[in-house]
């Protein structure tokens, strides 16, 4: 009797641009999560103009309260907390996988975030994701520069 020997098909990994201008970030970051699960290596590009809906007071309230955390015996152990927008979109994105998990931490490292839109990835073909996009005008949000910029990022 012969031996049956099966293939494993493996899909291509895909490199995805995602263009976070006007984008929502929660909703954005849960994409992102999908797509990096899925084995993808996905780019987002100009993390500074993603917005977060809510009223600014609130936001930078939360995030301030959030910078009071720190360690009782010395900061070096942490919390360490990201001031950048594309640090802080890689923190959002690193809720929503399951971190301690090999698959996770895999996906993890297949993330990269941006400032602006580096020059080799200007050739790629850019992706929004309609069911993140912003619906009201911008006055309504806070652009991830914003709140970098009131919670100590320097440009």
């Amino acid at each position: 009797m012969a031996k049956q020997v099966t293939k494993t098909v493996e899909k291509p990994i895909k490199a995805i641009v995602v263009d976070g201008t006007n984008l929502i970030a929660g909703r954005l970051c849960s994409n992102v999560a999908k797509l990096l699960l899925q084995g993808n290596n996905v780019s987002v590009v100009n993390c500074e103009k993603i917005m977060i809906s809510g009223k600014r007071l609130s936001i930078v309230g939360e995030y301030k309260d959030f910078l009071k955390i720190a360690s009782i015996l010395h900061p070096k152990h942490g919390p360490f907390h990201p001031r950048r927008p594309d640090t802080i979109l890689s923190r959002m994105v690193r809720g929503m996988l399951p971190r301690k998990k090999p698959s996770g931490q895999a996906a993890l490292k297949r993330l990269r975030a941006y400032i602006g839109v580096p020059n080799q990835l200007k050739s790629f073909n850019k992706i929004q994701f309609d069911n993140a996009k912003i619906r009201k005008p911008n006055a309504y949000y806070t652009s991830m520069a914003e709140l970098g910029r009131t919670i100590g990022w320097n440009e």
